[in-house]
């Protein structure tokens, strides 16, 4: 069981979010393959244009901005319909049906392991089980943001809508953020697939918890 990095009011830590919040949307965009360089990342958040990005591209951005907006700024307690919501903001464009519990098949490129159907009643059943645990916020937060992206329970964004949801438990707890940046993607990766394939979630949760976590430390 894994203790809480860090200690912070909610003002506290949506001020950090908020300062790293170009960062977050640039990291969360690469999931996606989106190739805007940080700056570029941050116009498109501040809603200008930038020349040679595609629509699609924008899009995702746009989208992610309006996603870590919602995080900010709600602090219900967090369930399933949040985690829908989240989606529904972030893969508006891309699911085959935003914001809705994936009905049918879909493959995993790269990997051998397809994950099944989901139940909806055993999704939220699952992620309820997590929050009433007597854990840390942050041993909830990835174990729920690596169980949403195993199990892929949405139709897309899937990745995008699992750390969105880790950072919405994290900064409610004051436990900081969860961030995976560009340089870290290939060990993610390369975790993230072993995991798919052995169900085992204990090295990439120990590896997120030792080098994606930030917070503020007072002297």
């Amino acid at each position: 069981m894994m203790e809480n990095k860090f200690n912070l009011t909610l003002k506290q830590n949506r001020f950090l979010a908020k300062k790293n919040f170009v960062n977050m949307v640039y990291s969360n965009s690469k999931f996606e393959g989106v190739n805007t360089t940080l700056p570029q990342t941050k116009t498109i958040i501040d809603g200008m244009s930038v020349a040679g990005v595609s629509i699609d591209d924008i899009q995702v951005i746009v989208n992610l901005k309006k996603g870590l907006e919602y995080v900010m700024a709600h602090s219900e307690p967090f369930t399933v319909d949040v985690c829908k919501t989240i989606n529904g903001i972030v893969a508006a464009e891309d699911a085959l049906d935003p914001g809705q519990i994936r009905s049918g098949n879909v493959q995993i490129g790269g990997v051998e392991y397809v994950p099944q159907v989901p139940n909806p009643d055993e999704v939220k059943a699952f992620i309820q089980q997590i929050m009433d645990d007597d854990i840390s916020a942050t041993d909830k937060a990835l174990k729920i943001m690596y169980y949403m992206m195993r199990h892929q329970i949405f139709w897309d964004g899937n990745k995008r809508t699992a750390v969105l949801s880790a950072n919405y438990i994290l900064i409610n707890a004051g436990a900081g953020i969860v961030n995976i940046n560009e340089n870290q993607l290939e060990t993610f990766n390369t975790l993230l697939s072993s995991y798919y394939e052995t169900d085992d979630s204990q090295t990439i949760i120990r590896w997120t918890y030792d080098n994606c976590l930030y917070g503020i430390e007072f002297k």
